[in-house]
């Protein structure tokens, strides 16, 4: 039974449970909630991909939404997706707190008018140190995160501009340096700021008002869990083993900051930053 005036979360889970996760952690409503929840909250879980969705009637009870990564495409077109566009479009509408993490980032994007496609560098796997803006670190300074902020990535697609790639294919095609590579237009949705990027990533964070927010990493994942994919992405041929190589060894070369990232996600779903 729910306490009356706990605080009350969803996650949208937008990927299929591996077995490992399952066994390991008890499925990733508890690994999102290990990294986000307190005593005393109330988290439910939504199979988005399975068409799950919270029903509009109960959607004020929640105080915010958390979307999961997945194997799926933003810019897919199946009907899940398409629902939950349409879903966090009302979302919006509501001025609903939503947390969005690596597809969710992207989805986030695409229902908010942003655009995202293949990234033009590739798969991005491994720990990868982010770098957040001169505004971002202003806000952010009360919870003392740091302006350089490692986070685990997995993921091939991201949030950008159409009119951008087009250029950037064509540079491509002259052999181009990965210096003039990475001078990349990136587009999230109008309106929304930038607040962090990276090395690979143009677009590693960024905020909607004061009620959305996407992250292009994985702040909810721990070494073990990014292991265990990059078997899996193996096995199904989707990486090189190079790649796999190269990604486990940044797990060996430095830490996700998994506190600070705790305390900037639920800073921001407690309503605890002021944009």
């Amino acid at each position: 039974m729910e306490k009356a005036g706990t605080r009350k979360f969803a996650v949208l889970l937008c990927a299929d449970e591996s077995e490992h996760v399952k066994q390991a952690y008890g499925g990733y409503l508890k690994v999102f909630m290990g990294l986000l929840g307190e005593e005393d909250e109330t988290w439910h879980v939504y199979r988005a991909m399975h068409g799950e969705l919270p029903c509009m009637v109960d959607v004020h009870t929640y105080d915010g939404f958390v979307i999961t990564g997945s194997c799926s495409d933003a810019h897919g077109d199946d009907r899940w997706i398409n629902d939950l566009v349409s879903f966090l479009r009302s979302l919006d509408s509501m001025k609903k707190k939503v947390l969005g993490v690596c597809f969710g980032h992207q989805i986030l994007s695409r229902a908010l008018g942003g655009k995202t496609g293949r990234a033009m560098k590739g798969w991005d796997i491994g720990v990868t140190s982010i770098n957040l803006s001169p505004s971002a670190n202003k806000l952010l300074s009360s919870l003392h995160i740091p302006s350089h902020l490692p986070i685990i990535e997995c993921h091939r697609d991201e949030v950008c501009e159409e009119e951008a790639r087009s250029i950037l294919q064509a540079v491509s095609s002259f052999h181009a340096d990965d210096d003039l590579l990475a001078a990349q237009v990136w587009q999230p949705p109008p309106y929304a700021e930038v607040i962090a990027c990276s090395e690979k990533t143009g677009v590693e964070m960024f905020r909607y008002g004061d009620h959305m927010m996407g992250i292009q990493g994985h702040p909810e994942y721990n070494k073990d869990i990014l292991r265990h994919l990059l078997d899996r992405l193996l096995q199904r041929n989707l990486i090189q083993a190079c790649q796999a190589e190269t990604a486990k060894a940044s797990l060996e070369a430095q830490e996700p900051d998994r506190e600070a990232w705790k305390r900037l996600c639920r800073g921001f779903l407690t309503g605890q930053l002021s944009w």
